[in-house]
């Protein structure tokens, strides 16, 4: 591969922070491949057909000696793995150590959390019953983290799309705040072109500028004592040192230390005393990063929660309702209230109902919990949702196992032959004897329900 050409002002820049090693790496360097097996479905090393050494930062984690074409796999479509730079994966041992010996559910704020790698990774160290929001601006990149939110399973979840200045109103709502704030992307200067094209000083100031608002945005929503995790995948001071700095001096931020491994090669701050994590290509098998953790001032108060006995019913009728619940692992009644909105009947915490209400107030709510299903007509439709969730009870649909062949077909959109004697209505399709989605049996064919936008568009080899 010819090198590629850095801007004149940027490898200046390198030189002045002491950086000049980056120069090489970034203008020839090639990035390497990482995956993040996802624990919560039980994933296992041996149920890959893949796989390298492990993310020294990330017990799921591992690198990728060559990067298989992902999309004709069904374990990824099945939430089985997460395709994630293996820097950014760091976010959940830092989360792993801010809530070590915390038992008692948190509540999380990841506020620029498309695609979703570094949401599903905090949500994996989280202590049981925690709730995450997981937030994005852009309405395409929003859908993007709802499909990989949907796909990774956690019922303790709501996706929501607006600006951050709409979570202002939810002051001190979160135990913890994740902020990869939108930056430079000098640290992707391997992985993507643009991040080349676009640079300028003008650039860094504009994102400054950006990360500071959106930081004003976010510190009220902490509560006293919680924390904000700030990041960027961007190597200037402007917008990591000097961002932190500005966050400890104006708002009475409190500096936290992660420990970590000297064998990870992560690197300190440049020029500052607070406590800084940089990922330096060359030093780190992965791409540039810089993660810092600021704690708010104050103490932990006590929280009164909503019980979540009451239930919302409006407009649905009960025999759907009861239809939902029955797709349900028993017992889900007693921790999920399930209820019908619009055209949808959800399942969701009981714990965090009175969270869940806020945010609708203030928010565009595009997924919360567990989609059970869609009503269309008489009929309540089994969703994706449904089918990839722990929540889902497998007895209360016929089973159909597929060939790699057919669940490819079938995540393409195509129809799948079901063997004579397969029930009529709704089947659940598996691959590997775990679910892969659902489809309806009417006798002469079946219909495909998986969603339309998730399906497989290349060709099949």
């Amino acid at each position: 591969m010819s090198s590629r050409q850095l801007p004149d002002e940027f490898l200046a820049m390198l030189t002045e922070m002491g950086l000049e090693e980056l120069k090489t790496v970034l203008s020839e360097g090639e990035p390497s491949t990482s995956v993040r097996l996802n624990r919560l479905k039980g994933i296992q090393e041996s149920d890959i057909d893949f796989g390298g050494p492990a993310v020294p930062w990330c017990d799921s984690g591992l690198y990728l000696d060559s990067r298989p074409r992902f999309t004709f796999d069904p374990l990824f479509h099945q939430g089985g793995y997460y395709v994630q730079e293996a820097s950014s994966m760091f976010h959940s041992h830092v989360v792993a150590q801010l809530t070590a010996g915390i038992s008692s559910p948190l509540r999380v704020l990841d506020s620029c959390a498309a695609p979703g790698g570094k949401t599903t990774a905090v949500i994996d160290v989280l202590p049981e019953g925690s709730l995450m929001v997981a937030n994005e601006y852009v309405p395409s990149r929003a859908a993007v983290l709802r499909e990989n939110i949907i796909k990774w399973s956690s019922p303790s979840v709501i996706v929501t799309r607006g600006d951050t200045a709409s979570f202002r109103r939810l002051k001190e709502s979160f135990d913890i705040v994740i902020a990869d704030v939108p930056c430079s992307g000098e640290g992707m200067m391997r992985k993507d072109d643009e991040a080349v094209s676009q640079w300028s000083p003008g650039l860094i100031r504009e994102c400054a500028e950006r990360q500071w608002e959106i930081v004003g945005n976010l510190w009220p929503t902490i509560k006293p004592g919680g924390y904000l995790v700030y990041s960027t995948c961007t190597f200037n001071r402007s917008e990591n040192e000097e961002m932190v700095g500005r966050i400890i001096s104006e708002l009475d931020g409190e500096s936290v230390e992660i420990n970590v491994s000297p064998e990870c090669g992560i690197s300190p701050g440049i020029g500052t005393a607070a406590h800084c994590y940089r990922f330096l290509p060359g030093r780190v098998r992965g791409e540039g990063l810089f993660v810092a953790v600021i704690r708010k001032p104050g103490e932990p108060r006590a929280e009164k929660r909503s019980s979540g006995k009451e239930k919302n019913t409006k407009n649905k009728p009960s025999q759907q309702l009861s239809q939902a619940l029955s797709w349900l692992q028993a017992g889900s009644e007693d921790k999920y209230t399930i209820y019908g909105e619009e055209d949808r009947i959800s399942a969701f915490p009981r714990l965090h109902a009175d969270m869940l209400k806020k945010i609708k107030k203030e928010l565009d709510v595009i997924h919360e919990g567990v989609l059970i299903g869609n009503v269309k007509g008489r009929d309540l439709i089994p969703s994706q949702s449904l089918a990839l969730s722990p929540l889902l009870a497998r007895k209360a649909f016929p089973h159909c196992e597929l060939t790699r062949d057919e669940a490819l077909a079938y995540l393409s959109g195509e129809a799948v032959s079901l063997p004579d004697g397969t029930p009529r209505g709704f089947v659940l399709l598996t691959f590997h004897d775990r679910p892969l989605g659902f489809v309806k049996n009417i006798g002469n064919r079946s219909n495909n329900l998986y969603p339309a936008p998730w399906r497989i568009k290349s060709k099949i080899n």
